[in-house]
């Protein structure tokens, strides 16, 4: 018998395929314009908002059965809102530049509605091992737009990935030097509109591909 069963192993299958967070249930939307220009800050918001989601969903299902129902919403955000702090910490201590560049949107993980949806509607209602997979498995499913449009998004627009060149410069026709072959970058790429065109795109092959998630 493998270490999940087929139930749990579901919680982290689900929300990277026909029950992601971002192309099936439209949540998150705002992290997927506003920080996707570059690969290496996708990379890491969604370690992040792993952690935050993997670890507020734990802490959230230990504490259900004493956390009186009227304050829920407050301790859901005093929760999260440590996580983060954390989060934010680490990354002025070990990548102070990346987190100048993150800057206010770690801080808007608080008010991520994937966030606290899971913690209202799993967390809330199931035990700890299950909690946490569900926090993993949606997590994963952000994290996993947010890599597929910073890819597009810095490869199209800069010519790079991880800041590293790899498209290359154009290069000067040789009897003119204005002619020019090779890949031009295309700065519309680095714009948050083509942030939200790449993932229409995504749904749109997502739901091509699953006939089942187009609504009738």
């Amino acid at each position: 018998m493998g270490l999940l069963s087929k139930k749990d192993a579901a919680l982290i299958k689900d929300p990277l395929t026909d029950n992601n967070p971002i192309t099936i249930q439209v949540l998150g939307i705002c992290s997927a314009l506003a920080i996707t220009a570059e690969l290496e800050a996708s990379i890491v918001m969604s370690v992040a908002v792993l952690f935050v989601m993997g670890s507020g969903n734990l802490i959230i299902s230990l504490m259900r059965n004493i956390i009186p129902s009227k304050i829920r919403i407050i301790v859901q955000l005093i929760v999260v809102a440590t996580l983060v702090i954390i989060v934010d910490l680490v990354l002025k201590a070990f990548a102070y530049e990346l987190s100048k560049t993150l800057s206010v949107f770690v801080g808007l993980i608080i008010t991520n509605c994937i966030i606290m949806g899971r913690f209202e509607a799993f967390a809330l209602a199931n035990g700890p091992w299950r909690s946490f997979l569900d926090g993993i498995g949606n997590a994963a499913g952000y994290a996993l737009i947010l890599i597929i449009v910073g890819f597009f998004r810095e490869l199209l627009g800069a010519g790079t990935l991880l800041g590293i060149p790899v498209l290359g410069n154009p290069i000067p026709g040789e009897l003119s030097g204005v002619y020019k072959y090779g890949y031009e970058n295309n700065g519309f790429m680095l714009l948050a509109p083509m942030a939200l065109i790449t993932v229409g795109i995504i749904i749109w092959i997502q739901r091509s591909r699953n006939k089942e998630l187009i609504e009738d």
